[in-house]
């Protein structure tokens, strides 16, 4: 593995950057490189040099054109830390009246589970360092999301050190949701890599709910998350991201999402005024017939703040229907980016597809940069895409304060109402509930 340092420093990158980040990461894979079971030793060695191939992604790269990772990476941090469990409060992703299964995860590393999912007859969860031997782990790791075109998870591929696995058995239909509260904390700048695998067996159900929080005091941190997710035959999922994290936490977060035939996948992509940098790539690939997926998102971003949602929805065969509809909220000087891609493949023939991307401005320096695309190699399809800009309505602010509504009310009431269209098709009404009030709280941190 001596070339390791060579390469990355000519194409990508400054010499400074190299001696940085890309430096440790080099070291800790050349530290690394016989550890673990012997059938994943070529898998990390073929994703590592891939990534020095590529080296980390710039804004030269069409997909990330409007993503600028470079003050992220031209840092020094401390890689897989050992955390404080004693010290970790999980107040913050409290949510008022959920009745769910919780675990904890902090930096990545799977710390705690509630003695509620011993009562769970047919889910398996464990820390995904532990789930070598799983038949589903053995069949699906690796095999989704490293097929994309996203370096960064051949960088997670190649050094992830934490995370979680969990299955859900054939027939078998989670009693209550299953909330994974993501905990950042440290005193020191960190780096975390953390990979999940999520198998659903034939006609199994569940609900997974992710929060993301900031320990109080905790120095700069970036989180390069990845998640594989195998809805198989006539199984169900509905997942939520809760992005709640504080400016801090910087993430980049991909999700592959793979499904079988009769099966559902629901994603609810909420991110709040808080973490810096958001970076989402959620693509779910319909490889059967009579596959449904929806993917729904609500961003009300402040301050300085950036979040970036690239989604694909790749139709691979015929019957099946997706629908996908973004709204970002961005006030202050903050950044909302969506890049929606819908493909449907020649032999997707009776596709029926929908993506819409609605943006309200508040504040004359906030940004939206959209880019919703469609690409059709079938010619018996039903499908839509569309893309809306606007600034917050004055005239019905005036309209609504005019009939005695206060200010603050009568702005809560129009981005509720702009939000309505997302927020009005979530599954779990705890949730919506508890989002409707979080936009309200960080309509009133930007004024």
């Amino acid at each position: 593995m001596d070339n390791l340092d060579s390469g990355l420093i000519t194409k990508n990158m400054s010499t400074i950057v190299a001696d940085s980040l890309y430096q440790q990461l080099v070291s800790v894979f050349q530290e690394s490189d016989t550890q673990g079971p012997s059938h994943l030793t070529a898998l990390r060695r073929g994703a590592f040099e891939r990534f020095q191939q590529e080296g980390f992604p710039t804004v030269k790269n069409e997909e990330w054109k409007y993503t600028n990772i470079h003050s992220l990476i031209n840092s020094s941090y401390a890689l897989d830390t050992p955390v404080d469990v004693d010290a970790v409060d999980t107040r913050k992703a409290d949510i008022t009246g959920l009745d769910a299964h919780r675990i904890v995860l902090v930096n990545g590393q799977y710390i705690l589970a509630f003695p509620s999912l011993e009562d769970e007859i047919g889910l398996v969860i464990k820390p995904i360092t532990e789930a070598y031997t799983e038949a589903n782990f053995e069949k699906h790791y690796a095999q989704h999301a490293d097929k994309s075109d996203n370096v960064m998870v051949q960088l997670n591929t190649a050094l992830s050190t934490a995370g979680i696995y969990l299955s859900v058995a054939k027939n078998k239909v989670i009693s209550k949701p299953i909330h994974i509260v993501h905990v950042a904390t440290g005193k020191d700048a960190f780096f975390a890599q953390t990979r999940n695998l999520v198998v659903v067996e034939p006609h199994a159900e569940v609900e997974i709910i992710e929060s993301f929080i900031t320990m109080d005091g905790t120095a700069k941190n970036v989180h390069n998350k990845v998640t594989e997710i195998v809805v198989e035959e006539g199984a169900k999922v509905q997942h939520y991201y809760l992005q709640v994290a504080d400016t801090a936490s910087h993430y980049m977060m991909h999700t592959e999402v793979y499904q079988a035939q009769n099966s559902l996948y629901n994603n609810y992509n909420c991110n709040l005024p808080g973490a810096s940098f958001v970076r989402n790539n959620i693509n779910v690939r319909l490889d059967a017939e009579q596959v449904e997926s929806h993917l729904y998102g609500i961003n009300l971003t402040a301050g300085q703040q950036f979040v970036d949602n690239h989604t694909v929805v790749d139709h691979m065969k015929p019957h099946c229907e997706s629908y996908e509809w973004y709204k970002n909220i961005p006030q202050d000087e903050s950044i909302a980016v969506f890049n929606g891609k819908i493909f449907v493949r020649e032999d997707a023939q009776k596709t029926n597809a929908f993506q819409q991307n609605n943006n309200m401005l508040i504040g004359d320096k906030s940004t939206v940069y959209s880019k919703p695309q469609l690409e059709i190699f079938a010619d018996d399809v039903k499908c839509s895409h569309g893309c809306t800009m606007g600034q917050f309505d004055d005239d019905a602010l005036f309209y609504l304060r005019a009939r005695g509504i206060g200010e603050e009310s009568a702005r809560v009431l129009l981005v509720h109402a702009f939000a309505f269209d997302v927020t009005s098709r979530f599954s779990n009404e705890i949730v919506r509930q508890y989002i409707e009030h979080l936009i309200e709280k960080g309509l009133e941190k930007s004024k």
